[in-house]
């Protein structure tokens, strides 16, 4: 009998660990690591990371990349769990795209886009004389925003479908509005935030027309924390869009007609859309750190409040299993919730870890494949 039990528990086992599933990496932001946790278990964690502060981690295929605040690319093996190369772009890097056989890394403190091949080997640099932010791709294109100059640099890859590309100037849209500072794409419209004017930008990548989208902020708070418009939220329906300086998240279609502006608690950071497109998942900065809050996305009302026991610096919902995930930075824990119910009222705890100062959470399919 015992043989029989041993020999049903390998079968699970293998089961369990040749199956396709999410794998979690968590940015332990003091401590230059990346927290790993699979089969809902605290596994490993990859060190020796550099300044994990403002990190980003990305993946394609079976490639994973991490920016660091102090301009560094790090490449890693999600699956070994180690890390592999690393090369550094700058002082101070802020965001990262990946294409197919390049990354594009915008540049704070040289004031460039770096052009890296996958195994991070550079390629190009496009000198702007700004800050740069919001990088995104598309078709054969790479865009990006000028802080310092309030300019949109779309760039033409000339030699598309080669092993490397070169980037070269279509267009240079000037005066888009007062220091953008991220932005976002859907199909062919490059969205980005205005920090100091009260719209958005709307660029459609067809046929370069730009417009200002108003919004109605009223009067502006102050900013301890800029939205990530990264993390926009993008239904079927509806764009949800986090105001800076303000308690609520604006509502519009996909022609950018207005619909509502959704009042909230605190200033909102984080707007992530559950996999379903039912629940809008809500985070502030400031005194309403630890506060989340959860918006119905029928009814545009908030159904469901959460109160942690720190600062709520990320959130994320599982693509696979039922759970929204909670980085819980000054309470050193990452924290899960079913998410099965129908009623946002009956979710509850699952899983807790004991992740020290976490940051960014980011899932990796293990049957991701390019």
């Amino acid at each position: 009998m015992n043989r029989i039990f041993t020999a049903l528990a390998v079968v699970l086992l293998f089961l369990s660990t040749s199956q396709a599933r999410e794998k979690i990496f968590v940015v332990e932001r003091e401590n230059s690591a990346l927290a790993v946790i699979d089969h809902n278990l605290l596994v490993n964690e990859i060190k020796n990371m550099h300044n994990f502060n403002h990190a980003v981690v990305k993946f394609r295929g079976s490639d994973g990349y991490v920016i660091t605040r102090d301009g560094y690319v790090v490449k890693f093996d999600p699956d070994k769990e180690v890390k592999t190369k690393e090369y550094r772009t700058s002082k101070s890097a802020i965001g990262f795209i990946i294409g197919r056989n390049f990354l594009a890394v915008a540049n704070y403190d040289n004031k460039t886009v770096e052009i890296l091949d996958r195994d991070l080997n550079p390629v190009q640099t496009i000198k702007t004389g700004s800050r740069n932010v919001g990088i995104k791709t598309y078709k054969n294109k790479l865009v990006f925003a000028c802080m310092d100059s309030d300019e949109i640099w779309i760039m033409q890859d000339k030699q598309a479908g080669q092993k490397l590309p070169h980037f070269v100037l279509e267009k240079r849209l000037k005066n888009v509005g007062k220091v953008p500072f991220d932005a976002m794409i859907h199909n062919n419209l490059y969205v980005v935030g205005l920090f100091n004017s009260p719209d958005v930008g709307v660029l459609n990548l067809d046929t370069m027309q730009y417009k200002k989208v108003p919004l109605a902020l009223g009067k502006k708070e102050r900013v301890l924390k800029v939205p990530h418009f990264g993390f926009w939220s993008i239904s079927k329906k509806y764009f949800f869009i986090p105001a800076v300086g303000n308690k609520k998240v604006f509502v519009f279609d996909h022609d950018f007609h207005f619909v509502k502006s959704i009042e909230l608690e605190g200033n909102p950071v984080f707007t992530a859309l559950s996999p379903d497109q039912k629940h809008l998942a809500v985070s502030f900065s400031g005194k309403k750190f630890p506060i989340v809050q959860i918006v119905d996305t029928k009814t545009l009302k908030i159904v469901r409040r959460f109160k942690f026991p720190g600062w709520i610096l990320h959130l994320r919902w599982s693509k696979t299993t039922p759970h929204l995930y909670f980085s819980v930075n000054t309470a050193s824990q990452v924290v899960a919730y079913n998410v099965s119910n129908q009623d946002p009222k009956k979710w509850w705890k699952q899983f807790e870890w004991p992740v020290p100062k976490p940051s960014g959470i980011f899932l990796y399919d293990t049957d991701n494949n390019e």
